[in-house]
């Protein structure tokens, strides 16, 4: 049995307590059934396994071993007690062990909050190598709003979130990940379907649907400025249903709608995607500097690592939709 650091047991409400350490010396004796095997094999002086479990006796008022010139024997108290200083010190050597896993990230938990899909991109690639690597970890996903991730994040209840764009969030930490292309989701058989890529112009005759959300609200806006810039009236109409509900209403014909890159894999009938040129969103990692829990740092020390592999290797200017789906923007900081 390998040496456990914990150094005493309490024993009664004298403050009799034993070491541990001894402990070990009375489960050698009485599976070698001798003081001196005993010793032998634990590397110390017969004398002093014959000396400690005698002090153990004296603590707990009883004898521990039958002494005959053959050897020693348990007694019926002594049985019982090994049994239970047996279950205590596995125990202690399985808490020791879960621990010291959670401290390696072998074990644990974590707590991710998402805004886009998994079925496909950096996240779907980030979790498959994160499970890879700690499958025993167990993570717990939660979709919505940035604003309800960060205020979130600041009590503790999620360890990091994914969001798009950056905003004014005192207490968290933030480091950009990875890019994705607006699309525009039509309906099939629509006459921009013969195109490409759409411009602002394209769609500045077109019914653009969003979710009644406060995410739907920032788009909203954003919609309205970039075709006003073309100098036409935008069509905005707000939607209470759910991300993949606004897709079926584009299948039916009652209008359009944006959607991001890696949410283009995910098949409704009657829908079919076109990019919507010179538009990209960037996605950031959302954190509390706080937040101590290795699972958690694994995972952020690995989403960097990707972020860092997948990067471009030009430094060509993107448009980028910063703050249209977070709260006011600040200027964001890409050296973390």
């Amino acid at each position: 049995m390998p040496l456990l650091k914990w150094r005493t047991f309490p024993m009664s409400n004298n403050s009799t307590e034993i070491e541990i350490r001894y402990l070990r010396y009375l489960i050698a004796a009485s599976e070698y059934g001798s003081f001196r095997k005993a010793a032998a094999a634990l590397g110390v002086q017969e004398s002093s396994v014959s000396r400690r479990i005698r002090d153990i006796e004296d603590q707990v008022g009883a004898s521990l071993f039958l002494r005959h010139p053959g050897g020693i024997n348990l007694t019926i108290a002594g049985q019982r007690f090994l049994h239970r200083v047996r279950h205590a010190l596995d125990h202690i050597r399985d808490a020791a062990a879960e621990v010291a896993a959670i401290g390696r990230a072998e074990d644990g938990y974590v707590k991710v909050g998402l805004f886009s899909s998994l079925s496909s991109g950096f996240l779907s690639d980030l979790f498959r190598e994160y499970d890879a690597k700690y499958g025993s970890v167990h993570i717990d996903f939660v979709d919505g709003e940035a604003h309800d991730h960060i205020n979130s994040i600041r009590k503790f209840q999620l360890d990091i979130a994914f969001v798009i764009g950056l905003g004014d969030w005192p207490e968290c930490d933030t480091t950009y990940l990875w890019s994705e292309q607006v699309l525009v989701a039509l309906p099939e058989g629509h006459p921009l379907s013969t195109e490409d890529a759409l411009t602002w112009r394209d769609l500045s005759s077109e019914k653009i649907l969003i979710r009644d959300t406060a995410a739907g609200m920032r788009i909203q806006d954003y919609v309205i400025r970039k075709i006003r810039e073309v100098e036409c009236e935008p069509r905005v109409e707000a939607q209470r249903v759910g991300r993949y509900k606004l897709l079926n209403l584009v299948a039916s014909g009652r209008g359009i709608t944006l959607v991001i890159e890696s949410e283009n894999l995910v098949k409704v009938p009657g829908v079919i995607y076109r990019s919507l040129r010179g538009e990209v969103l960037q996605f950031y990692a959302a954190w509390s500097p706080k937040n101590d829990n290795p699972a958690f740092r694994t995972l952020l020390s690995l989403a960097r690592s990707m972020a860092r592999s997948s990067a471009p290797q030009t430094s060509s200017p993107v448009q980028d939709l910063d703050g249209v789906l977070a709260e006011p923007s600040r200027k964001r900081d890409l050296s973390r």
